[in-house]
């Protein structure tokens, strides 16, 4: 009988070494006349544990992390390849795992179970089934369900997506475009690689809806270049899907046309912004245009073009498969379904937490992240990227919601979650903020472009001791002015965490206790 073993080839897991592990396994078995197939799935998101390998076994997958190619003769010897092992690296059933068993995986159902550029694994695990419902569907019944499930954008700005459907639905074109946008370029954000390298099927079938939604015949997922297995991973499975009738001039003989294609990115953080990626896309310089228009109206060439992110098209299989109203079941509020959150920087237990809208940080801290990977106590928590706001303590009992988070002038944005215990200089982080800034703004507009600059030298002067109470004044009108006058987010959130270190960690910023009030 031949014993199935698998290893996880996702970047994470390579990195810490599963292609070696994975070589010393088969080389083992080879040794010892064992017959056995490898696997090499996608992460499970338990990155604490990569690299994972799983057996199969009759009474499900059992785990062993974290593994290293040194560790396998001693595995064998103990009866890894059965599953009955009682090796120290042995974690049970893996489907058992507190941190993985407590999750509401919707749009990560699949990944780090199947091979994830094997399409029949992918059609026995449910793929597929929303694409065939939505082929015996009108665009707009395909759209009404989308706006219906109150699906909204994952990437950050959390419009809702079947709102931008029903506009490019509407518009009057010989061409459309289906854009995702992949360039995941935010600290702490892993969930579109995850994704993209463990379950690329998903993200093909929730463009190809969306393309046979809105009337587009051709998409383009815009891929971060950082992301080399990411683009070879969704290759293969492109060329898979258009062998099997799943892309191209006559999707599954419906008669409607999808064609797709990757396209890899410049390098720039700018271009996660969406105009400036369509800049991108037709090879120009990735700066940012003024709207309107809307991408919706006048987007890629032109074009009406919906733009998403991957996590917001990986969602609309679900949705079309299940129903409207699963979708909306999760969730709290005007925040329905899961978000993918991505915990990182100072914790213990980093990875991928798929939970509904309504988890609190605290919980997501300290029962799954089991505080911080040093021991000492955390001090705040950056929700959003680096342009998002530091969390106090204080507040880490707000509910996961797009509106309570507003509440607190702080974003969810694409859910990275990075954490610093109290060693952390707020005032150097809000130093950088600004200086990420400066790096990083196209610098059309001069709020963001010289903004930033003068921020850095405002920064440099406060941690110096530098007429500290008129520059923390200056910085606080300087930040006014990049929220007001910025073109983009770039510029327009920078003050984020720059001001929420100033207001909840005055002392950082060398304001005495008697005047912390006032900052």
């Amino acid at each position: 009988m031949t014993i199935r073993i698998f290893v996880p080839r996702d970047s994470t897991a390579v990195a810490l070494g599963a292609n070696e592990v994975a070589d010393a396994i088969a080389a083992e078995a080879v040794r010892r006349g064992l017959d056995i197939q490898i696997v090499r799935n996608g992460t499970r998101g338990l990155l604490w544990l990569e690299p994972l390998v799983e057996v199969e076994t009759a009474a499900g997958r059992k785990g062993f992390g974290t593994v290293d190619a040194a560790d396998i003769p001693a595995l064998f010897d103990a009866g890894f390849h059965t599953g009955d092992s009682t090796h120290a690296l042995s974690v049970g059933l893996v489907e058992e795992i507190p941190y993985l068993k407590s999750q509401e995986r919707l749009t990560f159902a699949r990944t780090g179970i199947t091979d994830p550029v094997s399409l029949q694994d992918y059609e026995e695990h449910g793929g597929y089934e929303g694409l065939h419902i939505a082929l015996g569907l009108d665009a707009q019944a395909i759209v009404d369900m989308v706006v219906e499930s109150g699906l909204r954008g994952r990437g950050g700005a959390a419009f809702p997506t079947g709102i931008k459907w029903k506009t490019v639905l509407n518009a009057r074109a010989v061409q459309k475009y289906i854009v995702c946008n992949a360039d995941e370029g935010d600290s702490g954000t892993f969930a579109d690689r995850i994704l993209m390298e463990g379950d690329p099927f998903l993200l093909i079938e929730g463009m190809t809806i969306a393309g046979i939604a809105v009337g587009a015949s051709k998409g383009y997922i815009y891929v971060r270049s950082e992301y080399p297995h990411a683009i070879a991973t969704l290759n293969e499975a492109i060329a898979v899907a258009y062998a099997k009738g799943y892309l191209g001039t006559n999707v599954l003989g419906s008669g409607k046309p999808f064609e797709l294609e990757v396209r890899k990115a410049a390098g720039a953080y700018i271009c996660g912004e969406e105009t400036a990626l369509l800049e991108s896309l037709e090879g120009k310089r990735g700066i940012v245009r003024a709207k309107p228009p809307l991408p919706a109206m006048e987007g890629l060439f032109g074009q009406p073009t919906v733009i998403n992110n991957v996590l917001s098209l990986a969602s609309v299989p679900v949705i079309l498969g299940k129903g409207a109203a699963f979708y909306k079941n999760f969730g709290m509020g005007r925040s329905r379904g899961t978000l993918p959150l991505q915990l990182a920087g100072n914790i213990k237990r980093g990875g991928l937490i798929e939970k509904a809208f309504g988890i609190t940080l605290r919980e997501i801290l300290y029962e799954y992240g089991a505080g911080t990977a040093s021991g000492r106590a955390i001090k705040a928590v950056q929700v959003g990227g680096p342009l998002g706001a530091y969390l106090p303590e204080s507040q880490w009992d707000t509910p996961l919601d797009y509106e309570a988070f507003a509440s607190l002038w702080a974003v969810l944005g694409h859910g990275g979650i990075v954490v610093h215990d109290d060693t952390a200089d707020m005032a150097k982080l809000a130093r950088y903020a600004m200086e990420f800034c400066a790096i990083e703004s196209c610098g059309k507009c001069t709020p963001c472009r010289i903004g930033s600059t003068r921020g850095v030298e405002v920064m440099d002067k406060i941690i110096a001791d530098n007429e500290r109470p008129k520059q923390i004044h200056l910085l606080r009108d300087l930040c006014d002015t990049m929220l007001s006058g910025s073109l983009c987010a770039m510029g327009g959130m920078t003050p984020y965490p720059v001001l929420s270190a100033l207001n909840h960690f005055p002392e950082d910023f060398g304001v005495p206790p008697s005047e912390q009030s006032a900052t």
